[in-house]
């Protein structure tokens, strides 16, 4: 009767242990969520009375540029890619408008800017889906010829700086009643769209196949150089709309403001539950990883001090990245 016991035991450890790996594997935003309300009542002990509404805003408002930057990664690396461009496609962005606006008007400025970006971004996908670069040597290059352009654009100008306009900067941060950001207005129709597409649309499940199995995809008719130039213009427009609300957020325009947030954003995506190796993931996991990156940096900059909260920080993204992996790994 022992014996019999003790084989049960372990059975339906394995067991309880595959319903971990099943959900880690599947729907990676319930234990996301579950994460994320942990750093939140750890901040509430740590500061009593933080939490409020005004704390919501300030956090979503936060997350959200990083939401969007985290929605081209996910989206390349679905595909077996990566984007490391997007933090000096959307810095490009925004001190574009920035230098264009009194000259061209805030519309003709944005529209450049967006074009700009577009280009940047079909340059990377001819490169990675015609010449067959390796995204992340492609993507980096990129950046650096964008932030090279973009400081010889900045001594063309003769500024060192530039004024955000007044519509931008209430786009990025200002909130309705004090509560709900403007620039949720940009985020949520934006985050419908990837969500719909990437689940309703032939193209989301293309980039699913390709990362997938590119070789059962290109034998299955699909052509996925196309698919690739097209998903990095995604992506740089993408970048770009984030940079602007960014822009707006800090009232600041220059060369490098976004650059900071991209290891974030390849964080918020993995965090997320999207495979670095493509073929799985979602954008959903990926914007509440954003919100669990905005939230555990808000965190630490109430314990510790700014070279310590950057060891903590990075450490805890790594072991958090580290077991997502290993338990799908093994489910």
């Amino acid at each position: 009767m022992s014996g019999a016991t003790d084989a049960v035991q372990p059975r339906n450890q394995w067991l309880t242990l595959a319903a971990w790996q099943r959900l880690f594997r599947d729907r990676p935003i319930v234990p996301l969520l579950g994460l994320l309300a942990i750093l939140l009542i750890a901040r509430e002990l740590a500061r009593p009375g933080v939490f409020s509404a005004d704390f919501l805003g300030v956090t979503l408002r936060a997350a959200v540029p990083l939401a969007i930057l985290a929605a081209c990664q996910t989206l390349t690396m679905l595909t077996g890619g990566i984007d490391l461009s997007v933090g000096a496609v959307a810095s490009m962005s925004g001190f574009l408008v920035a230098t264009l606006v009194n000259s061209q008007g805030l519309p003709v400025a944005i529209v450049i800017a967006l074009i700009a970006a577009a280009l940047v971004g079909l340059t990377s996908g001819i490169g990675v889906g015609v010449f067959r670069v390796h995204p992340l040597i492609m993507t980096l290059g990129i950046s650096l010829v964008v932030l090279g352009l973009a400081n010889v654009w900045q001594l063309q100008m003769v500024q060192t700086g530039a004024g955000v306009p007044p519509a931008m900067r209430s786009l990025g941060s200002d909130r309705l009643f004090d509560i709900l950001p403007y620039n949720l207005a940009v985020f949520i129709p934006l985050a419908l769209v990837i969500l719909l597409a990437l689940r309703r649309t032939g193209y989301g499940r293309m980039l699913y196949a390709i990362g997938d199995n590119p070789v059962a995809a290109r034998l299955a008719g699909a052509r996925s150089w196309q698919v690739i130039v097209v998903l990095y213009v995604i992506s740089a427009l993408l970048a770009a709309v984030a940079g602007l609300l960014q822009s707006g957020l800090s009232n600041t325009a220059s060369v490098t403001l976004v650059v900071p947030y991209l290891l974030p954003s390849v964080a918020a995506a993995v965090i997320g539950g999207t495979s670095i190796i493509g073929g799985r993931g979602g954008y959903g996991g990926t914007i509440v990883g954003a919100l669990i990156l905005t939230v555990l940096a808000g965190f630490l900059s109430i314990v510790l001090p700014e070279p310590w909260r950057q060891i903590v920080f990075g450490s805890i993204v790594v072991l958090v990245a580290a077991a997502y992996t290993r338990v799908t790994a093994e489910g």
